[in-house]
């Protein structure tokens, strides 16, 4: 299988599938990753990539895709610490003391749409299937993040609140980090009606010209990637250091889950990223 993409690499696409970022895998002292739908071994609507245990799937299989994919990306399944997304804005720090949380151990957390660490071998693990993800880098301090940003998370400028608490924590400086931005259901699929829309067109600061779309009967069309990258930029993030993708999740619904693609009937991805060094 082959994607039509500048942005980013599909990795391993005869075995258990990948997708990585050109621009990150330039940064040596990072390894990251975002799963695709392909080389699991659930069944049935969850075929064959679930990495979701709240979905109604097998666990031991979605354990089993886990293995899969962490030994496709060549990262230590034990290593693995989940968010808790309900599509809030809160962002956790985390530890090597979290291992296994979301994965092998109970959540300990109900509300966590973001993670953040500078901890060498604790791999972030959030979930999509059309949200945004959203990757962050620190350059400088060596310290990561990683964010799920549904269009209440994005509204409520989640990508903005990972910057403050990087600052906070690890004493990050915007302009050192690299971000990336995406797969996600992008402007070409993704309709809202009014309701949804006047929260887009509250970021005031924003141009909303380039993320608000207006069409017939109340509708419109809504780039969440590009109001998350203005939200980076507005933090103090250097727009040269953003990458966003070029893959919408509902037009590759036959690589990537997406919700709508599939009114719901799906399994779930996830993006991982992990200080190696």
């Amino acid at each position: 299988m082959k994607i039509k993409s500048i942005t980013m690499t599909l990795q391993n696409p005869e075995s258990v599938p990948y997708l990585t970022y050109n621009s990150l895998s330039e940064i040596k002292f990072i390894k990251h990753g975002f799963s695709t739908r392909l080389g699991g071994v659930s069944k049935g609507i969850f075929s064959s990539m679930n990495l979701a245990f709240n979905r109604g799937d097998n666990p031991d299989n979605v354990v089993e895709n886990y293995q899969r994919i962490c030994n496709s990306i060549g990262l230590d399944f034990n290593t693995l610490v989940a968010s808790a997304q309900d599509h809030n804005t809160v962002v956790r720090r985390v530890t090597s003391e979290n291992h296994g949380i979301g994965i092998t151990k109970p959540r300990d957390m109900q509300s966590v749409d973001a993670l953040i660490t500078n901890e060498k071998n604790v791999t972030l693990v959030t979930y999509y299937a059309d949200c945004t993800p959203l990757f962050f880098v620190d350059t400088a301090k060596k310290a990561i993040g990683l964010a799920h940003a549904g269009w209440r998370g994005t509204v409520g400028r989640i990508g903005q609140k990972v910057v403050e608490k990087m600052s906070a924590e690890f004493d990050t400086n915007p302009s050192d980090l690299v971000c990336a931005i995406g797969p996600a259901i992008s402007k070409c699929c993704y309709e809202v009606d009014k309701s949804c829309a006047d929260y887009f067109y509250a970021l005031g600061d924003l141009d909303n010209s380039r993320f608000i779309f207006p069409k017939e009967n109340n509708k419109y069309m809504i780039d969440l990637l590009e109001t998350n990258r203005q939200i980076l930029v507005s933090s103090g993030v250097n727009p040269d250091n953003i990458t966003v993708s070029d893959l919408c999740t509902r037009c590759n619904s036959d690589l990537l889950w997406s919700h709508r693609a599939t009114n719901g009937n799906r399994g779930t991805m996830s993006a991982f990223l992990v200080l190696n060094t």
